[in-house]
């Protein structure tokens, strides 16, 4: 039996009285207070951002107000909310099916395809559109495949909103499949069962049932892909995309008037609040969280028949794009880089500048600055879930949407506040790790809540009741019943704060410490000095690093 089947059944026969006693039981505690101080440090810290573009904006005065109703600011709201919708429905169209198929079926190698699938994520948007580009632009390498073959002498145009949206739906898919595949571990097989023994199919099992359930997760992820493509700079910028995004960069380049820059980034934080007033409206009343969690066992993998190899074919087609034929690029670009030194080195006796030792200090600098920015995002993730969600009210309304502000704003906006704010009222902290890392935990907390809270619908607040009424006190509960069935959550969460904090280029060029290089700043100066070769090889270590706690978690979840 589940160690906590019988504070399952303890709580599914509590009567109306024992219920309103446990309500009362539930009370504030220390532990309850120590997560309302963390959740009010971690809104004070999400100010930090609004508080600078409000002092930038007040200083542009009436020419903020005329800016929203310029033609050109009007176009600008248009590609973005259409960019904005068009990516969250496409990566959650690719991302359901996918996890779905490597988490409950016998889809061959899904162990392997769990780990590859979220990759794609770790690939900064600007080297990820580049490579596209050179493979499937008018002149890329398939053009130059075909041209022998079939006589095309020129691809069509890949620049602008379809672009943009092929490249974006690759990137972020991720972070709706890893949601899902976090909710997808916490639901009840018995709902499933149940279903199947009244006699309906898999195909209207999984409709009826499974579908419903992962709606916490698809929401989690959708909301986080929505807000990613808000604040996205390399991708549109590659492919000559004009967002809200891109013209904020365009106009912060100018340094006569960064007050208007500040104006347009204050646009962005409205549509953040529009993204999160729509998810609070669809999120209703309804209720996910499992009937028990004493039937907490693997689950019968669904067996896919005939289908199991035209599913194969779409999980590697998928892959193949996403993932396998970009990396391919990348190694091409290694190769040539590494041809062209070595007749270098044959003629002139030059060193190599594909040397992967100097490559040693970035990786160690980004992998700790990953870790660490994961851990401090979880630790501050969990209690303002708990909160949100365990404690709904004027509080939680005023929270959640603090907490998701900073992730729509680009990366250079909120990296120029906290320089603001630590040169002039946190001198100790300017230009050190702490502060960078406070800049990814407002960037990236949405992601960790979003996984989080997926979780935590599905688990019953009566299971936590039942634990109290058995004596165990609230830090107790906390410890010995919420953690443990919010690990899933937790996990996920980790995994996508450590993914993105390894390629984020804008606070990590403008917060890191003097002298602390990363590999995506690596692979940003490469890039920027159209030294390819030189920037293929930190990409493949940021894949082959990304993938150990992916493979990790994977191993975690038994699949």
């Amino acid at each position: 039996m589940h160690p906590f089947s019988s504070l399952s059944s303890i709580a599914s026969s509590a009567r109306p009285g024992a219920e309103r006693w446990l309500a009362r039981r539930r009370g504030w505690s220390w532990s309850w207070a120590l997560m309302v101080v963390i959740t009010l440090g971690v809104a004070l810290l999400m100010l930090v951002t609004p508080a600078y573009l409000v002092l930038r904006t007040a200083e542009a005065g009436q020419r903020a107000l005329d800016l929203l109703w310029e033609g050109r600011n009007l176009q600008v709201w248009g590609n973005t909310l259409l960019l904005c919708v068009s990516v969250t429905a496409a990566t959650t169209i690719l991302a359901v099916p996918l996890a779905y198929l490597i988490d409950r079926t016998d889809l061959p190698g899904r162990r392997l395809w769990g780990i590859l699938t979220p990759l794609p994520l770790v690939l900064p948007s600007y080297v990820y559109a580049y490579l596209f580009v050179s493979m499937y632009g008018p002149r890329g390498s398939l053009q130059r495949l075909l041209e022998p073959l079939l006589g095309i002498e020129r691809l069509p145009e890949l620049y602008g909103f379809w672009g943009a949206l092929i490249v974006l739906t690759l990137i972020c898919y991720p972070y709706t499949y890893l949601s899902v595949r976090a909710a997808l571990q916490n639901l009840d097989p018995s709902l499933v069962e149940a279903a199947r023994s009244l006699g309906l199919t898999t195909w209207q099992a999984f409709w009826r049932i499974t579908l419903p359930q992962l709606r916490p997760g698809i929401v989690a992820g959708a909301v986080l892909v929505a807000l990613y493509t808000l604040r996205d700079f390399g991708a549109v910028m590659m492919m000559r995309y004009s967002t809200f995004t891109r013209a904020v960069y365009v106009q912060y380049q100018s340094f006569f008037d960064r007050s208007l820059a500040a104006a347009l980034a204050l646009q962005l934080v409205v549509i953040t609040a529009v993204v999160l007033y729509i998810d609070w409206r669809t999120r209703g009343r309804s209720r996910y969280e499992r009937l028990s969690v004493g039937v907490m066992r693997r689950q019968r993998r669904i067996r896919l028949g005939r289908w199991r190899w035209p599913a194969f074919g779409l999980v590697i087609g998928i892959l193949s794009l996403a993932l396998l034929i970009p990396t391919g690029s990348l190694g091409y670009w290694i190769w040539r880089g590494w041809m062209q030194d070595l007749g270098v080195r044959m003629v002139a006796g030059r060193p190599n500048v594909l040397d992967p030792w100097v490559l040693i200090q970035p990786a160690f600098n980004s992998l700790t600055a990953s870790a660490l920015a994961a851990v401090l995002t979880i630790l501050a993730a969990v209690p303002v879930t708990i909160i949100i969600v365990r404690r709904p009210g004027r509080f939680a309304r005023l929270i959640e949407p603090l907490t998701f502000s900073g992730y729509a704003l680009p990366g250079v906006v909120i990296a120029l506040a906290m320089v603001f704010f630590g040169a002039n009222y946190l001198t100790p902290l300017y230009q050190t790790l702490p502060l960078m890392l406070l800049a990814f935990l407002i960037l990236f907390i949405p992601q960790a809540i979003g996984t989080v809270r997926s979780s935590l619908l599905q688990m019953p607040p009566s299971v936590e009741d039942a634990a109290r009424s058995l004596g165990e006190r609230p830090s107790g509960v906390l410890r010995r019943v919420t953690l443990p069935l919010l690990s899933p959550g937790i996990a996920a969460g980790g995994v996508l704060v450590f993914l993105t904090c390894m390629k984020e280029l804008p606070v990590t060029l403008i917060l890191s410490p003097i002298g602390f290089s990363t590999l995506s700043t690596t692979v940003w100066a490469n890039i920027s000095e159209a030294f390819f070769a030189r920037a293929a090889l930190p990409t493949l270590l940021l894949l082959l690093f990304s993938s150990v706690p992916l493979a990790l978690l994977q191993f975690r979840q038994k699949t």
